[in-house]
């Protein structure tokens, strides 16, 4: 849990020019495949894509839902590869990828959920239909067991990226091994939790036989921010989190942190990202007991305006010895941590209580780097060992994911690098 690295709506068919209505859809921000769409209000004044649900650009150089401004549901999935045929696995990459473009445009996959061939399914499940596209974003990684498991088979044997290292065991983990690793994960960001849940469930139905849901979460309540300018969210033990994370516009920094780079190899990953996913359960009702005074010594930050200890505003630059020496944020700076800096795209969850009384709660941590090895590990080490925090959290799941660069146009597909050795 790093904290400093950190009227009458339309329809969906008329928002995307199925009913009159237009979207202008803009140009990919820098860095980040963010689409620019802006629509006009009633009062004729251009409003920001962010506030009216409307579509992020699916192709681009990276993939959607890293430096993409963060949205406020997620829908998490991890699968497992169940065919054994490469041909058949390269096949529903290409089919995954063509639906992920016509979902994150508001469209409905395939021929849609009516209107078809009676007497077989529909296309598309259809609990999306009628809503916006609500900046859906998917974004699709590989893990290391689909190297290992599969390597032979899918012609990937030696094509694992040397910075997809398997996560060490930090003290304190309590990893669920049901809830932990996967060959394959597609994140789906939404601003509409129905919108993301629909992403996931038709993907997993594209891909019945093939693959299957190994693990997922739902996420709800963004703990981390790109866009910086906004105010910064909170988790749920009430404190801002993620102050310092990289901004969706940064370029310098993305390209020094987050992206994969032309000498760092393998030449499929350049433009990608590595994403670490921790599923953090919180201690909610100890926390609650915990005085004020002991809540902010453990951070390093006050929990109304968010400012580090000794300094009046929330992105005062903050004097780290001035912190106790186990608070969250002095071992969590990148000073503390030879410059160790991920990107974050965290959210909150509640999935029920634990059978005790106690909600089953937390953060749902999702970090992205150029080199886990330089990146998530490093900053988890310290705070594995020294963090105040830990009396009040535990990493229940944990995966390690290769991200690659995004898709370019519609004739190109997630992993085609990987599987076909041209970039």
């Amino acid at each position: 849990m790093t904290e400093e690295t950190s009227t009458g709506a339309p329809s969906r068919r008329s928002l995307l020019g199925w009913g009159g209505a237009g979207l202008v859809l803009g140009a990919a921000a820098a860095g980040g495949a963010v689409a620019v769409t802006r629509e006009e209000s009633d009062a004729g004044d251009a409003v920001p894509a962010a506030s009216t649900g409307a579509a992020v650009d699916f192709y681009g150089p990276h993939q959607a839902g890293i430096a993409t401004p963060v949205q406020d549901r997620l829908h998490f999935a991890a699968f497992d590869v169940k065919t054994e045929d490469r041909e058949e696995f390269v096949a529903l990459l290409k089919e995954w990828t063509r639906a992920a473009a016509r979902m994150t445009a508001g469209h409905a996959v395939g021929e849609g959920a009516f209107g078809g061939l009676a007497e077989a399914p529909p296309d598309d499940t259809g609990e999306a239909l009628g809503l916006k596209p609500s900046r859906l974003t998917l974004t699709l990684g590989f893990g290391p067991s689909l190297f290992e498991r599969h390597g032979e088979r899918f012609g990937l044997a030696g094509r694992r990226p040397k910075a997809l290292v398997d996560l060490p065991k930090f003290p304190g983990d309590n990893l669920d091994r049901a809830r932990s690793d996967g060959d394959l994960c597609v994140q789906a960001c939404a601003d509409d939790p129905q919108v993301a849940v629909h992403a996931i469930r038709n993907l997993a139905r594209i891909g019945f036989g093939k693959v299957a849901i190994r693990w997922s979460q739902l996420g709800f309540g963004k703990t981390s921010s790109t866009t910086p300018d906004a105010q910064t969210p909170r988790n749920l033990m009430g404190f801002k989190d993620g102050t310092r994370n990289i901004a969706g516009t940064d370029e310098a920094r993305l390209a020094r942190h987050v992206w994969v780079g032309e000498k760092d190899g393998p030449d499929w990953m350049t433009g990608g990202s590595y994403l670490v996913a921790r599923r953090i359960r919180m201690n909610i009702e100890t926390w609650d007991r915990t005085s004020l005074r002991e809540q902010e010594d453990v951070f390093g930050r006050d929990k109304g305006e968010g400012a580090a200890v000794g300094k009046a505003k929330e992105r005062d630059e903050p004097f780290l010895k001035a912190m106790k020496p186990d608070a969250h944020v002095r071992l969590a700076h990148p000073d503390s941590n030879g410059g160790a800096t991920i990107l974050r795209r965290g959210y909150s969850f509640t999935d029920g209580t634990d059978g005790l009384g106690r909600l089953d709660a937390g953060l749902f941590f999702l970090a992205y780097q150029r080199d886990v090895r330089e990146g998530f590990i490093p900053v988890q080490r310290s705070l594995a060992a020294k963090d105040a925090l830990n009396e009040y959290i535990q990493h229940v799941g944990s995966a390690v994911y290769a991200v690659p660069p995004g898709v370019r146009d519609k004739d190109d597909w997630w992993g085609r690098a990987l599987f076909t050795g041209k970039a």
